[in-house]
């Protein structure tokens, strides 16, 4: 008799899930891929657990479209999943104890009677799940424990929010195994951000994890960041005959989170000048009538990231409208806009610590001596270092990842697709 493994791999092999992987890898190639791997991660379970009653979840990386550095201050973004993602093979136990395999690193073991953060944990796995579980327990949802095998194309430092794909994906493993998977992606986003500011040590806003758990190209509006207002963008960026590029400079993130950190914290200084917490409070003729004032209270380069947010903020709603009407060109401007605000206003395009490494002004430098002056590229995500974004031409993707990698490496240029789905359970 097939065990439970077998059984679903020989199911794979025979096509069932086909339609399900071009549905969630988009590109043709790309989903092709997918039989070897999933079978793959079943026979690596199989090895290290057993034979058992398996499921498999899986949850994709996520770029930002719009909306740069703005959902901490309880403002707007439009971000998207993609079609890379993190896989995982699991199966119940009868204990609290979660057994953790993530492929290429080191298996860890936990006890979820044990849910206090722990300093030494931070910036580590083990800290994400212990998170996801305080989370769900905080909320009044069901944990318990699983074996489990991990497998992610969401690299660290790729920025595509490798982080978010994992509390994703932990978080619908509890969902489907303990909740009748019916936690709901905007609650499974909001304990991942939990995991990853309490226990991770990191302080993200929501953008990352909502993007990854609901799927798709959406608008997120955070002005109730309880309760954020989500909008799915039905668009089919292949009709616009571009590519999504997102090229990782290999830009160094040691040392940074206090560049990070500083964004939200003189942001929320501009802001508590009105008594307010965030800027999402304050508006934005109450900021301008107070200005001179505000930069001798929080200083000059609070006063340009905040006036960043306020111009971001309306950019999104501006590129959502485009890209509805199905205004590319106008979308692309947007684009450009956002980036020229970050880099100037904003200020996260490199380390005034580290300012002898500046990969991605360097990137942003080199796409632009590539394709043109008029190359639609920004930064992407949190900055200072990691990645760049570009919107490339069909015909140009060839040439500008094959120049691009000369400078950055090969395999340093991800070719995109938007994935419709978020954080699901495939088998």
């Amino acid at each position: 008799m097939q065990g439970n493994i077998q059984t679903k791999i020989n199911a794979i092999r025979n096509g069932e899930l086909d339609g399900t992987f071009r549905t969630l890898y988009v590109d043709e190639r790309t989903a092709g891929l997918q039989k070897e791997r999933y079978i793959s991660a079943l026979e690596h379970f199989e090895e290290i657990y057993g034979d058992a009653a398996v499921q498999v979840y899986s949850a994709p990386g996520r770029t930002e479209i719009g909306g740069n550095h703005t959902d901490h201050q309880y403002g707007k973004v439009l971000a998207a999943s993609v079609n890379l993602d993190a896989i995982a093979v699991v199966s119940e136990r009868d204990d609290d104890k979660v057994l953790f395999h993530s492929e290429g690193y080191s298996s860890l073991s936990l006890d979820l009677n044990e849910l206090a953060p722990l300093p030494r944990e931070e910036g580590t796995t083990a800290a994400l799940v212990r998170g996801v579980a305080a989370g769900m327990r905080e909320k009044g949802l069901r944990t318990g424990g699983f074996n489990a095998y991990v497998t992610s194309q969401v690299l660290g430092g790729s920025g595509l929010s490798s982080s978010a794909a994992i509390e994703t994906l932990i978080g619908c493993i509890f969902s489907g195994l303990y909740n009748d998977g019916a936690v709901d992606a905007v609650r499974i986003a909001q304990i991942g951000q939990f995991a990853e500011n309490v226990y991770f040590g990191k302080p993200s806003g929501l953008m990352d994890q909502m993007a990854c758990s609901v799927g798709g190209l959406i608008h997120i509006d955070f002005r109730d960041p309880a309760k954020p207002q989500v909008r799915k963008i039905n668009v089919d960026f292949s009709c616009f005959r571009h590519s999504l590029c997102i090229l990782d400079t290999k830009g160094s993130h040691a040392d940074l989170t206090p560049d990070y950190a500083a964004i939200p914290e003189e942001m929320r200084k501009a802001a508590s000048y009105f008594g307010k917490e965030v800027l999402g409070e304050v508006s934005e003729e109450d900021f301008y009538r107070e200005l001179t004032l505000i930069r001798k209270y929080a200083g000059d380069r609070a006063v340009l990231r905040s006036i960043h947010w306020f111009d971001e903020n309306k950019r999104v709603d501006q590129q959502a409208e485009a890209l509805e009407k199905n205004d590319f060109e106008k979308f692309k401007a947007l684009v450009r806009s956002s980036g020229e605000s970050s880099y100037k206003y904003l200020q996260n395009v490199f380390s005034p610590h580290k300012y002898q490494e500046q990969s991605v002004a360097l990137a942003l430098l080199l796409t632009k001596k590539i394709l043109g002056e008029d190359a639609c590229c920004r930064v992407h995500g949190g900055g200072f270092a990691g990645t760049i974004q570009a919107f490339v031409p069909d015909d140009e993707v060839a040439m500008y990842k094959e120049k691009i990698e000369q400078f950055f490496g090969r395999g340093s240029c991800y070719v995109l697709k938007i994935r419709p789905t978020g954080g699901i359970r495939i088998l």
